[in-house]
């Protein structure tokens, strides 16, 4: 049989022979694919619909046969799959793995609140954080004990829908829903127009005196009209109150839901009975006004969380590889070799092999000058090609790459909730209890004394207090300062950022790659020994070979192709060491490579900072120079001003940091020191002192580790990066001072958020329980507390 007959009787799915007669199929990867059974039809046909095809490009054996099961549990045990996860799941650390979860349903802190509560609970779960600004979920679990289907099924059956985030996906759910809102809110706003004016007719009697037959008949109109209102454009409300009850507890739509239905009920009683007042005006208005507030709410904060969605946008779906073919970019795989023309955008993180070009990569670092990149030079994914022709090879997984890692950090620090965020979720689930019952006080209170007036003094109340801009203070505020860094080159790595930078009193700057630009050039070789300085140089470039910082890039044009040292240790922050031939070879400072020599350096050899020695007598000796970073004078000059007090730490010989600091104006220097020693010199600053350590190097990370706030160079090295808490993806040094203006612009909006949304709520309360706000007005009110509250935030996004 040939592969083609085979192909034609056997079941794509799942391997098993295809009876005879059988008519079904699932169009998979652009062709008719035949299947055994409607079970394997309708599994095919969710895998297909669900943007899962990619299953059938990378397994290595066919799916067991499928039941007929739900369809919706069925899509999600897709999500099991080793194959599937790899385009979305990351492995952390500790071997645990972690996804961007795309949230469809929420709508309040209590909302994300709910869903942690939930998944918590779950053996196995790690973390979840739940982001009300963005719709996604950060989830972190231990694949041994759970699988990612049941925890999606713990959501689905809370009443959300999660699916792993995918940029795309997520901006067609949001069109989606914004459409079902218009819908909603058309229904609401017509109704409310002819509610209104036959309440017009009802209250003020334009028409003279009513007879009561008359009357009924308007009432009755008002409820034809006042129901599909209630029924369909208020669902969002009532589905949103049930979720929060099912779990026992409070959101704000609880209190909003009770008062439409209490309304209703009332005025449906008073229209069939024919005696009391009807509120269907009130009712109409309430959900229109709502449902308003909640669409320009949810634009707002799109607008806010859209920049990071958008960076993964930047990377282009197909790719062309070196023999022509085009495939899906993301089915790349480290050692792929990739073309991209000009103008295209880079599909995956790699190296150069072949050509020149510019790069653009604004996206990345804020930086609008294109940067030339040469073979050798890496390159970044959603970064754009200039004017050259360019072979790269792929050095990174998809989920690895800058791009997905500045999405992923990006997500965390906008989950990442300051302690005056925690405070306002808390306060507004136990002010929706408190309105509750100071509305039912209320109602008790007016039916005593004037029971006509009750119900809508208590709908006032239920609806004028609802802490919705509360809930909106903070999470809308940090998502749009999050994303500003973004654009600055910034990245953050730690939630605590925003508020720490703005108690900053001291700046501590390492030399070398920070305050210099790191591109260190050898400039004078002096010889002690009858080794020639070709040959000197050669020594300290194998040697150098096995060293990852700037100074070691400085020898690397003298290289040789032979192998001359092995097992070199490298003691960080000092030098290297090795023996070859029973001979000790040592490059670094002067008190490292001769740790014998009885004499201080002599005066005339002080500017030399390298020395190499072989069994601690010296071989030679070399001047290095390290350009002064342009904008270094101007960090400096800035955070005096702002009386931040600046020293320069670092483990260069006090003679060349003397050098850099006179320069740059620097009145404190702390030289010559190891990675230990910069740590003890933070343990010995006053208490008071709020440090920002900024650093490049390898011998900087337990420093930048140990710092209240760090930043890491972009050009730096890895491990410096993953122990800072901000990395700086341009090396451009006054984006520093202007992370903190917006930190300080945070924490102000912030302030000013919860000042309006308490002030508010502290003053309608009154006047909704003394009866002096008519319950129209308790709803124009609420929704544009809540529409001042993100618009104020939206300012940090200019």
């Amino acid at each position: 049989m040939t592969k083609e007959n085979y192909a034609n009787h056997y079941c794509y799915h799942c391997g098993e022979l295809v009876p005879s007669g059988s008519t079904f199929s699932v169009e998979i990867l652009g062709q008719a694919r035949p299947m055994c059974c409607p079970g394997c039809e309708a599994v095919a046909t969710t895998i297909v619909q669900s943007g899962l095809t990619s299953y059938y490009e990378y397994r290595t054996e066919p799916a067991e046969k499928a039941d007929l099961v739900p369809e919706q549990l069925q899509s999600l045990s897709l999500y099991d799959h080793a194959d599937i996860q790899q385009d979305f799941v990351r492995t952390t650390d500790k071997n645990h793995n972690e996804v961007s979860l795309s949230v469809e349903g929420v709508s309040c802190a209590a909302c994300a609140w709910l869903i942690e509560k939930q998944l918590v609970r779950e053996a196995g779960v790690i973390s979840i954080r739940v982001n009300t600004t963005t719709h996604r979920a950060l989830l972190v679990w231990d694949p041994e004990q759970v699988q990612l289907s049941h925890l999606l099924s713990v959501i689905h059956k809370i009443g959300y829908k999660a699916s792993p985030f995918e940029a795309d996906a997520q901006e067609q759910q949001y069109h989606n829903t914004m459409k079902q809102y218009l819908y909603k809110l058309g229904i609401a706003g017509i109704a409310t127009m002819q509610v209104m004016m036959l309440a017009i007719a009802l209250y003020f009697e334009v028409f003279g005196d009513l007879d009561h037959e008359f009357r009924n008949y308007l009432r009755w109109v008002s409820l034809i009209f006042a129901t599909p209102v209630l029924l369909y454009s208020a669902l969002p409300f009532y589905i949103n109150a049930w979720r929060n009850l099912k779990a026992f507890t409070l959101g704000m739509d609880v209190p909003v839901s009770i008062a439409l239905l209490f309304a209703y009920a009332a005025s449906l009683y008073a229209t069939v009975m024919e005696k009391g007042e009807v509120f269907f005006e009130s009712i109409s208005m309430f959900t229109f006004f709502l449902l308003l507030g909640r669409f320009l709410e949810m634009r707002a904060r799109r607008q806010a969380a859209a920049a990071s969605a958008n960076l993964l946008k930047l990377v282009p779906s197909m790719a062309t590889l070196s023999n022509g073919e085009q495939i899906a970019a993301k089915t790349l795989k480290i050692g792929d070799v990739v073309t991209v023309l000009p103008g295209e955008h880079f599909p995956a993180d790699g190296e150069i092999q072949k050509g020149l070009t510019t790069v653009n990569e604004s996206m990345l670092t804020g930086e609008s000058v294109p940067v030339e990149r040469a073979k050798g030079d890496t390159v970044y994914a959603g970064t754009i090609n200039g004017d050259g022709n360019i072979t790269m090879i792929v050095t990174v997984n998809r989920n690895d790459s800058l791009i997905s890692n500045i999405v992923r950090l990006q997500d965390e620090a906008q989950l990442s909730k300051p302690k005056v965020a925690e405070l306002a979720d808390n306060v507004a689930r136990y002010f929706v209890a408190a309105i509750l019952i100071i509305a039912a006080v209320t109602w008790y209170y007016w039916h005593q004394h004037q029971p006509e007036d009750a119900l809508w003094i208590t709908l006032a109340v239920l609806v004028a207090t609802c802490p919705c801009a509360l809930s909106l203070a903070t999470p809308t505020v940090i998502t749009c300062s999050t994303s500003t860094l973004g654009k600055l080159g910034i990245l953050l790595r730690r939630g605590h950022v925003l508020e720490t930078l703005c108690k900053v009193n001291r700046l501590v700057l390492d030399k070398t790659g920070t305050l210099t630009e790191g591109n260190v050039r050898l400039i004078e070789t002096k010889l002690f020994s009858d080794m020639s300085e070709q040959q000197a140089l050669m020594y300290a470039a194998e040697l150098e070979r096995f060293a990852n910082h700037p100074i070691a890039q400085a020898f690397s044009a003298y290289r040789c192709s032979e192998v001359l040292f092995d097992n070199v240790e490298n003691v960080i922050g000092c030098g290297l060491k090795t023996d070859r031939d029973g001979n000790e070879w040592r490059i670094g400072k002067y008190d490292f490579a001769l740790s014998s020599e009885k004499d201080v350096i002599h005066s005339d050899n002080k500017h030399y900072s390298v020395w190499l020695s072989c069994n601690d007598k010296p071989v030679a000796a070399f001047k290095l120079d390290d350009p002064i970073r342009q904008e270094s004078l101007e960090l400096v000059e800035q955070c005096q001003q702002q009386g931040i007090q600046v020293t320069m730490l670092t483990g260069d010989n006090s003679v060349h940091a003397e050098t850099v600091a006179n320069r740059l104006h620097i009145n404190e220097v702390v030289a010559n020191q190891s990675p230990q020693g910069k740590l003890n010199y933070l343990s010995s600053l006053p208490s008071s002192d709020v440090v920002l350590m900024v650093g490049d190097g390898v011998n900087d990370a337990p420093v930048l580790a140990g710092a209240h706030l760090s930043v890491a160079m972009g050009g730096g090295t890895d491990i410096a990066k993953s122990s800072a808490d901000m990395v700086l993806l341009g090396d451009k040094l006054e984006r520093i001072l202007e992370a903190r203006k917006l930190a300080i612009k945070t924490r102000k909006i912030i302030r000013e958020n919860l000042s309006w949304a308490l002030g508010y709520n502290l003053i309608i309360l009154p006047l909704a329980v003394s009866g002096l706000v008519a319950p129209y007005i308790a709803v124009v009110g609420m929704s544009a507390s809540s529409i001042i509250v993100v618009s104020n935030s939206l300012r940090l996004l200019k």
